[in-house]
């Protein structure tokens, strides 16, 4: 059996019929949308996703930074216009 990574969970076919009050009723959570009880997909609102891209932009960012500080006595030309 598959993980549901949400705490609200619906079927294919319920969620066919009114989509609007799917997203309603689980009050800003993710949603799986469960087809044959295994995850189809998850719905999201908006501003979640964009928080999750941001997050997952940050920790890209996180990463560059301690790999360039990892390469001690490299030195980094820096151009204002490129920042």
């Amino acid at each position: 059996m598959e993980t549901i990574l949400a705490d609200v969970a619906v079927s294919m076919s319920e969620f066919k019929k009114n989509p609007a009050a799917v997203l309603r009723h689980a009050h800003r959570r993710p949603v799986a949308v469960l087809s044959h009880n295994r995850p189809a997909f998850y719905m999201i609102e908006p501003r979640l996703f964009e928080d999750i891209m941001e997050a997952l932009a940050d920790q890209d960012l996180y990463r560059r930074a301690a790999s360039r500080l990892a390469e001690k006595g490299r030195v980094v030309e820096v151009n204002l216009e490129d920042l």
